[in-house]
């Protein structure tokens, strides 16, 4: 298996070799892994991958409305009849973007998606391996919790909070002025919305998981529920990473793991590698990309490099 050390000197002995492409050797290494997981599969691939971690505090570097383009350039001209493997690296993001692409994905490829996570999914696109009718994981990749935030806030800690505030005013109303201090913080409505994203992230989910991970299952309203409940505890933080076992074993979820078939795993973290070499050492900060190298790759907006699609 080419660990990062192998890729990073595959690429280096190829820009030596073919001088006259050393600045695609990232591209064209990259798109043959991704080409040899393709045949080894026969499934559609399509890489989703954000630069989250080498570029921490990127704008669009979450999910978004825009990413919508680059998921329908990589779907177009495929045998959509060979489902899709959608390898997921990401911190999240919009919820209302997230239930979009979830919803053309399935258009396309009929619910036959399988979710791939090689590193981390968090948020938003833990969302999107729910939405998948099984997620192959390592020992090492990890989701995460799926409760709502707004502006950063955590829309479960606005709610206890609030109540919080109720409860210890009608005990004491001493302390009228403290919470006033702090429930003042917020606008109008503020509330109000923090109640509706947890409604719509719970509902998105739970029907998620009830029509697609837990299809055909007698009890799959109740397991999906419960799955749910596990994914928005709102006693442990929203950045904590869950692996496999407990989302396996606590949560519930449709899981493969990667690593029982070795052929795969070498597969799939080359193509991790490639990609996560991409993210840090070139101004890239998302790419969406296909087994067939058609991709969006979106650049840092500081760079001297124009946004690229390929």
């Amino acid at each position: 298996m080419p660990n990062w050390r192998d890729i990073l000197h595959e690429i280096q002995e190829f820009q030596r070799e073919h001088i006259d492409q050393a600045n695609a050797a990232i591209d064209i290494i990259r798109r043959k892994y991704l080409k040899k997981l393709h045949e080894y599969t026969q499934r559609n691939i399509i890489a989703y991958y954000s630069g989250f971690l080498s570029k921490p505090g990127i704008l669009q570097a979450d999910i978004n409305d825009e990413d919508k383009n680059g998921f329908m350039m990589t779907t177009h001209k495929v045998d959509r009849s060979k489902g899709l493997d959608l390898i997921l690296h990401t911190p999240g993001g919009s919820i209302a973007a997230t239930q979009s692409i979830v919803d053309y994905l399935h258009q396309m490829y009929e619910n036959d998606i399988r979710a791939v996570v090689p590193q981390i999914a968090m948020s938003a696109g833990t969302m999107m391996t729910c939405s998948c009718r099984t997620i192959l994981m390592s020992k090492h990749s990890n989701l995460g919790p799926i409760d709502p935030h707004l502006n950063g806030i955590p829309a479960y800690g606005v709610i206890d909070e609030f109540k919080r505030a109720c409860k210890e005013v009608k005990a004491d109303p001493a302390k009228t002025a403290i919470w006033q201090s702090i429930i003042g913080q917020y606008r109008p409505t503020f509330l109000r919305r923090c109640e509706n994203a947890i409604k719509w992230s719970n509902e998105f989910v739970t029907e998620q998981l009830t029509r697609v991970m837990y299809d055909g299952d007698p009890l799959a309203v109740n397991k999906a529920k419960r799955a749910v409940k596990k994914l928005t505890d709102p006693k442990k933080p929203h950045d904590r990473h869950i692996h496999y076992d407990e989302c396996f074993n606590d949560i519930g979820l449709n899981l493969q793991r990667i690593e029982d078939d070795h052929v795969y795993q070498d597969l799939i973290l080359s193509v991790h590698h490639c990609f996560m070499y991409t993210l840090m050492n070139t101004p890239s900060y998302k790419i969406i990309e296909n087994h067939l190298g058609v991709a969006l790759v979106k650049r840092d907006i500081s760079s001297t490099i124009p946004q690229k699609t390929t």
